[in-house]
């Protein structure tokens, strides 16, 4: 008898291995320090912001690699980190209000592999890192917020039980309510106690003033909730990014730490990260004249606006809905115009309020306010300053043909990119309160060098000590084994980087496990096939039965690994996660190459022939 497969199996076998070879090479290649620069908005990115950059390197005598263009972002590569750390200076203090610009680390892969989508696995935060962030979250604007929430809810609930009122001013930490008489306000007081419990309150009898303050332990309840949301709202745009085991946590009582491993656009990490972005939807005031300048100060009840050309609007100073009571929204092209939109759900209580509006006001103008808080961060004298600004402007103004129903669209933004930018944020949630980030960190290959020299160094001892005993002990047959082995590595490198998996230490330890594994598959066929020798047997039927007697004990072996491996992926979290997931795969390549690889070889060199020796 002869061992042979069929011609489809060793082509289906061969593809698989070429495949895979492929797919695992753009992981040698490793990665350039880089800067990425996107656009902010209506910032564009042509060929003059390419000659822009490339002469301020040439001022400063800084040398770029390469200077990629893009749709949504220029991309300059440097040799060493150095040179990238000064250009990111020297970039972001001439071009960052227009940019932003954040340091990167760019896979060198070859263009002929990155256009068969082949990239490299991502690294974590203890092997290559990726981006850290430290946010800090603005207490100051937390409370003010719910100060302005108060100061509302007060308004509402005089209205609500017709208690007339003469003005409701802010006053620093204070709520000042000036009422005509002695009597409404003593009303007004026991209202407040029953309704806002969260208030501390004080009568200015003389003026017939109620002075309310939020309580010590109303604020204690708002900073925290401002943590929690926002840590709750930072991991939903973390998992709208795609990352992969990210980590965030709080860190002491008003900072968050962020650890996106391997994370590749940066700058759009640190742009969704830190946005707070938002919509209010308001009446158009049609009762008082348009001011003909946005400095003209604006009649009671209304509020100054501009729209993105610049022409001043006036608005109402009711607030219809908010971007809080967004309970979905999602980007695309308005039916009417084909510009870019957003499409919005509101929740039950907006989708009241809005259809309440729209029915009582049928023929008037709603507008559209984006809201988004912006930080920048400069070097001022060597020092860092952060200044902080409010962008308030009209991005659309509609007349009103009909009640609006839980589901509608609003149009008027600059871009695709910027109505899925903003789906994304009002997707997300709002942030209870902004955040700014005052420690970023791309995390090279430094700090991880010695993990990933150790990782390394183990698995090569490790495969090397194998490879002389399986040669040792089986010889030719031994040197199909740690062929195989070398394929099974290039399988899992190859599975790991389609799935942009992460790769951490203990995803190394995985690794290395596997190779003893693979391995033990390979000693059960070749004992087996010494074991049919000594009976007597041809080598040919040796061969024969050595592959088809041990595959059932290799099936049973690996099923019991594989459910172990389930186990901790089910049960473990972070580093074990990623154990888990590299030993899965491992197990189940081990049993491909154990039973097709090695017998294609084994084929190839004696299965030709009828009459061979056998070097085993």
């Amino acid at each position: 008898m002869l061992n042979r497969f069929p011609l489809w199996k060793n082509v289906l076998i061969l593809g698989v291995l070429a495949l895979s070879i492929i797919y695992a090479l753009p992981n040698f290649f490793g990665e350039d320090p880089s800067i990425q620069l996107s656009p902010i908005r209506a910032s564009k990115l042509d060929a003059g912001t390419v000659t822009q950059i490339e002469k301020l390197l040439e001022g400063a005598a800084l040398k770029a690699k390469k200077i990629e263009l893009t749709d949504k972002r220029v991309l300059i590569r440097f040799s060493d980190t150095d040179v990238q750390l000064k250009a990111e200076e020297l970039i972001k203090s001439e071009m960052g209000g227009n940019y932003t610009v954040a340091l990167n680390l760019a896979p060198a892969t070859p263009a002929w592999l990155r256009a068969i989508k082949a990239q490299p696995m991502y690294l974590g935060l203890d092997l290559r890192g990726g981006v850290h962030f430290m946010l800090q979250v603005d207490m100051e604007a937390a409370v003010t917020q719910a100060e302005e929430r108060y100061a509302e809810d007060t308004r509402t609930l005089l209205r609500e039980h017709k208690l007339h009122y003469v003005s409701v001013e802010r006053d620093k930490a204070n709520i000042l309510i000036k009422f005509q008489d002695a009597q409404t306000m003593a009303q007004a007081r026991d209202l407040f106690k029953k309704e806002l419990r969260g208030l501390e309150l004080e009568e200015q009898a003389a003026d017939n003033v109620l002075k309310a303050k939020i309580s010590p332990a109303e604020l204690r309840e708002v900073r925290k909730f401002a943590v929690a949301q926002n840590i709750t709202t930072l991991r939903n745009r973390v998992n709208e990014l795609g990352v992969a085991e990210p980590v965030i946590q709080q860190q002491g009582e008003d900072r968050i730490v962020v650890q996106l491993p391997g994370v590749q656009d940066t700058a759009r990490a640190k742009e969704i990260l830190g946005a707070t972005a938002t919509l209010e939807f308001r009446l158009v005031d049609s009762e008082h004249a348009v001011p003909t300048s946005a400095d003209a100060k604006a009649p009671l009840g209304a509020r100054m606006y501009t729209d993105r050309s610049g022409r001043p609007i006036l608005l109402q100073r009711k607030i219809i809905v908010t971007g809080d009571q967004v309970v979905d929204a999602s980007s695309g092209l308005a039916s009417e115009s084909g510009s870019a939109a957003v499409f919005i759900n509101l929740n039950s209580a907006g989708a009241k309020k809005m259809a309440d509006t729209t029915k009582d006001n049928i023929g008037k103008a709603m507008a559209v306010v984006y809201i988004e808080n912006k930080s920048e961060t400069r070097i001022v004298n060597g020092q860092k300053v952060t200044s902080r600004r409010k962008v308030e402007e009209v991005i659309n103004v509609a007349t009103i043909r009909d009640r609006f129903s839980k589901r509608f669209q609003i149009s008027g933004l600059d871009s695709p990119d910027e109505a899925r930018n903003l789906s994304l944020l009002l997707r997300a949630g709002a942030l209870a309160a902004p955040v700014d980030i005052v420690e970023e960190r791309t995390v090279g290959p430094s700090l991880g060098k010695e993990n990933i020299e150790q990782g390394v160094r183990s698995f090569i001892i490790g495969f090397i000590l194998v490879a002389v005993v399986v040669l040792y002990y089986y010889k030719v047959f031994g040197v199909v084994a740690n062929i195989t082995l070398l394929l099974n590595m290039s399988i899992i490198m190859a599975i790991l980087s389609m799935l942009q998996a992460t790769l951490t230490l203990p995803g190394i330890a995985g690794f290395t496990l596997t190779v003893g594994m693979a391995v033990d598959a390979n000693v059960l066929i070749y004992e087996r096939i010494k074991e049919e020798l000594r009976n007597g047997n041809s080598p040919q039927a040796a061969i024969y039965a050595g592959f088809d007697r041990a595959f059932a004990t290799i099936f049973d072996s690996h099923i019991t690994n594989l459910l172990a491996a389930i186990m901790l992926f089910g049960i473990g979290s972070g580093p074990v996660k990623g154990f888990a997931v590299t030993l899965t795969i491992g197990i189940i390549t081990s049993l491909f190459t154990a039973v097709t690889c090695t017998r294609m070889m084994v084929n190839f060199i004696y299965g030709q022939k009828r009459s061979v020796k056998l070097w085993i």
